[in-house]
């Protein structure tokens, strides 16, 4: 309890001591930053150019399925409008394209992936094969990616 009054009285003493203290406060007025003319843009213009490849519609896709629980996959090709059960998921193929200067290039499916049992959409939309984290199904137990489109 001696400490305690001590501490304070320390305390306590360090700030009258501080309060005695003559401070000084210099203000200086800042200048205005120059403002830019007119005809230069605050923000640069950024253009970009986009490479417009052909696409050739195919009519099956080969898919790759994985029950990440096991560590079992699963290899299936698919036709357009078909429809397939990949371990506990039904898949459905709306359309498949890929480039036409590269028939073995990037392929690309829009696809849908629904329960079987209650019709749930787990994913709807475009899976590439080259990046299939892009735009990836989420299911918490299942995976599902496009390896290839073609025509057969």
């Amino acid at each position: 309890m001696r400490l305690r009054r001590a501490a304070s009285a320390l305390i306590l003493s360090a700030m009258c001591a501080s309060s005695a203290i003559a401070q000084s406060i210099v203000i200086e007025e800042l200048t205005p930053a120059p403002t830019p003319a007119p005809s230069q843009p605050l923000v640069p213009e950024i253009r970009e150019t986009v490479e417009r490849l052909e696409a050739e519609s195919g009519n099956t896709v080969s898919l790759r399925g994985l029950d990440k629980v096991n560590g079992k996959s699963i290899d299936l090709d698919l036709r357009t409008g078909g429809s397939a059960e990949v371990f506990g998921l039904l898949v459905t193929l709306r359309e498949c394209r890929y480039p036409a200067e590269n028939p073995t290039g990037d392929a690309f499916a829009y696809l849908t992936v629904r329960d079987p049992v209650d019709g749930q959409v787990f994913f709807e939309g475009w899976m590439i094969a080259s990046s299939p984290a892009l735009n990836a199904l989420d299911h918490r137990r299942y995976d599902v990616w496009v390896l290839r489109c073609k025509s057969v």
